[in-house]
């Protein structure tokens, strides 16, 4: 016969005990599911704001004076503000146009140009006005820099050398000194007399240094009463001069 075994307390208590822990095992699986979730699906973070892009409308880079025109010798700015470009030289921290043209200035790097007002390179011929640059006096010679022809436009010139007064051509009168007439960075109008040689004269009245510096202290001289004297310091000085000095007029 089969025995049947009574309950104890202990038996008793068994189905509480698993029912309990069902529930306990149930309670943990629906915290491990909801832990994967929030790990599967991690919160978005906050992105750093992006930089604004620059506007695709910005300013010119390169910005014009207002048509500036200028002659070779004009002041146009200082080594301070500007970066000298094409079309201009420096002299003791200033800046200087070599050419007649247009000013321009680039506001990103902050350089200076002087822009030619023509674009077909002229050539030299006899009989030609030309402005230029002195360079250098020596004895018998004033070697002068040929920026422009006059009527012609100032670009580059095709043809155009280092070109030379000689002491025999600068006026209808004897030359003591040929420093007494011509300096460095002198700017002259001249005529071309010959092509082989690049010799130009200055006789004529017309002709002659058309703005002068002050050896002293770089200021522009003004004509009084023939005579070139600097506003600044005073000190007054010669030069074969043209008609037209200190009027701008070619």
């Amino acid at each position: 016969m089969t025995s049947r075994r009574k309950l104890g307390k202990s038996d008793a208590k068994e189905p509480k005990d698993i029912k309990e822990n069902g529930l306990e095992l149930e309670e943990e699986i629906e915290e491990i599911e909801e832990a994967g979730e929030e790990t599967e699906q991690p919160e978005q973070m906050e992105q750093p704001e992006q930089p604004e892009q620059p506007s695709e409308e910005t300013p010119r880079e390169e910005t014009e004076e207002k048509a500036r025109a200028v002659l070779p010798g004009d002041l146009i700015g200082t080594s301070e503000e500007y970066s000298p470009r094409n079309g201009t030289y420096v002299d003791k921290g200033n800046i200087y146009a070599t050419a007649s043209g247009i000013v321009k200035v680039n506001a990103k790097d902050r350089s200076i140009s002087v822009i030619p007002v023509t674009k077909t390179p002229p050539h030299i011929q006899v009989g030609d006005i030309v402005i230029g640059q002195v360079t250098d006096v020596k004895d018998s010679v004033a070697l002068v820099e040929i920026a422009g022809i006059k009527g012609k436009g100032e670009r580059e010139i095709v043809n155009a050398d280092q070109a030379a007064i000689h002491v025999s051509n600068v006026k209808d009168a004897y030359v003591k000194e040929l420093y007494y007439e011509f300096a460095p960075f002198d700017i002259v109008k001249a005529r071309v007399i010959d092509l082989r040689n690049m010799r130009l004269t200055t006789v004529d009245k017309e002709l002659g240094v058309m703005k002068a510096y002050c050896g002293n202290c770089r200021a522009v001289l003004k004509n009084d009463n023939g005579k070139l004297k600097c506003p600044k310091c005073e000190r007054t000085e010669t030069r074969k001069i043209s008609v037209d000095y200190g009027t701008g007029i070619v």
